[in-house]
C-alpha cells in the first residue's frame, strides 16, 4: 500500500501552503483518479509521493516503510513519476536506448520491451526524432523498467490528441494491471478518469481549506 499521511508542503516559508493536510491510500494494482483544477497543487503532491520533494510535515510510506528515492539507482524507488511534458523529463543528448538504460535495465530488458510500447527503431533515435506521443511511451517504459510498485501519472496525455491519449492509457493500464502496479492518475479531465480509474478523489476534499494566517505559521498539529 502507498500511504500519504497528513502531508503539508510549501516552497517557501513566506508563501502559502500548496499541499495542506492531504492523506490518501492506494492499493497494489489499484487505479485511483485525482481530479481538480489546474494550479491547485496536484502535481506538487505527485512530486511528494515520488520523493522529488520532501513534505514539511507528514509522511509517505510503502507498506509502512518510508518511501525514499535512491539517487544512485533510480529503479530502487518504488514510486515512479511520469510527467505531462515528456521532453522535459529526458536528456535531449541521449538516445532512447540511453534514456531507458538510466534505470539500470540491461540491454536484453530494453530489447525485450513490448513493441507496442517502444518500437525497436526508436532505440537509436534522439528525443527530437520521435513524436510527443512516442516519447511519452518511452517515458512510460522507463518508469516500468524501474519495476515500481506505484506509478504517479500526472496529466500524462493532456497534451496529446484523442487517439494518442487512448493508446497511451491502454498501454499503461495493460502493463500495470498485469504487474499489479498501483496508479495515481492525476487529471482535470472527468471523462478520462471515469474511464480509467477504479475510484476518483476530489482535490477539494483532500486538501484542508487554508486561511491567510497559515502562510506564516507552522502546520496545525
Amino acid at each position: 500500500m502507498l500511504h500519504a499521511d497528513d502531508l503539508w508542503f510549501r516552497y517557501d516559508t513566506r508563501l502559502p501552503w500548496i499541499v495542506r493536510g492531504v492523506s490518501l491510500r492506494i492499493e497494489d494494482g489499484e487505479v485511483v483518479g485525482l481530479r481538480g483544477p489546474s494550479g491547485t497543487g496536484k502535481s506538487t503532491l505527485g512530486r511528494l509521493l515520488a520523493g522529488f520533494a520532501q513534505p514539511d510535515r507528514g509522511s509517505v510510506t510503502v507498506d509502512g516503510a518510508p518511501a525514499r528515492p535512491d539517487n544512485q539507482a533510480r529503479r530502487a524507488h518504488p514510486v515512479q513519476l511520469v510527467l505531462q511534458h515528456p521532453e522535459r523529463a529526458v536528456n535531449p543528448r541521449w538516445t532512447v536506448r540511453e534514456i531507458l538504460a538510466e534505470t539500470g535495465a540491461s540491454r536484453t530488458d530494453i530489447d525485450g520491451l513490448d513493441q507496442a510500447l517502444v518500437a525497436p527503431q526508436w532505440l537509436d533515435r534522439f528525443p527530437h526524432e520521435i513524436s510527443g506521443g512516442e516519447l511519452q511511451r518511452v517515458n512510460l517504459a522507463r518508469a516500468l523498467l524501474a519495476r515500481p510498485r506505484f506509478i504517479i501519472a500526472d496529466e500524462i496525455s493532456a497534451s496529446l490528441d484523442a487517439v494518442t491519449q487512448a493508446r497511451i492509457w491502454h498501454l499503461l493500464l495493460a502493463e500495470t494491471r498485469s504487474a499489479g502496479i498501483g496508479v495515481l492518475a492525476i487529471s482535470h479531465d472527468p471523462p478520462l478518469l471515469d474511464v480509467v480509474a477504479d475510484r476518483t478523489l476530489e482535490w477539494a476534499d483532500l486538501s484542508t481549506i487554508g486561511t491567510p494566517e497559515l502562510t506564516s505559521l507552522e502546520p496545525p498539529r
